[in-house]
C-alpha cells in the first residue's frame, strides 16, 4: 500500500497540557469578571439600594431624560416597596413613573438650594 494510515496522537492522556490548554480560558474569565461583571453588579446593588430609600424632595432623572423631584413615595405593600412613584417636573404638573425607570438620583432639593446659595455672585 502507497497510503500509510493516519494516526491520531494521545495528547488528552497528558494532565499538564489539559491544564496548560485551559489556563488562558480562566484567565480571560478572571479577567471579564473583575474587570466588568463584579462592578455592574455592585453598581446595580447601589441603585437598588438608593430606589429603595427614596424620598420626598429627592431630584431624580429617568431613563427618558426628565428631571424632576420625588413628590410622593407610596408606603411599601407587604414589605414591598411599590413599583409607581409620583415625579413633579414643573409646577403643579406631576407625573407618575416606574421606580425601575429612575436611572440617577441627585441631592435632595434642599442639598442643592444650600449648595446654590452658598455660591458667591458674579457682582
Amino acid at each position: 500500500m502507497l497510503i500509510s494510515p493516519a494516526y491520531a496522537q494521545d495528547a488528552a492522556s497528558d494532565p499538564m497540557v489539559m491544564v496548560a490548554q485551559f489556563a488562558p480560558l480562566l484567565l480571560i474569565f478572571g479577567v471579564f469578571y473583575f474587570l466588568l461583571i463584579r462592578p455592574q453588579q455592585q453598581k446595580q446593588k447601589a441603585m437598588r439600594t438608593a430606589l429603595g430609600t427614596l424620598k420626598r424632595g429627592d431630584r431624580v432623572l429617568t431613563g427618558g431624560g426628565i428631571i424632576g423631584t420625588v413628590a410622593r413615595v407610596p408606603p411599601d405593600r407587604d414589605g414591598k416597596p411599590v413599583l409607581e412613584i409620583e415625579v413633579e417636573i414643573a409646577p403643579n404638573l406631576k407625573v407618575t413613573v416606574l421606580r425601575e425607570t429612575i436611572t440617577s438620583i441627585f441631592k435632595s432639593s434642599d442639598d442643592v438650594k444650600v449648595a446654590n446659595d452658598s455660591k458667591p455672585s458674579a457682582s
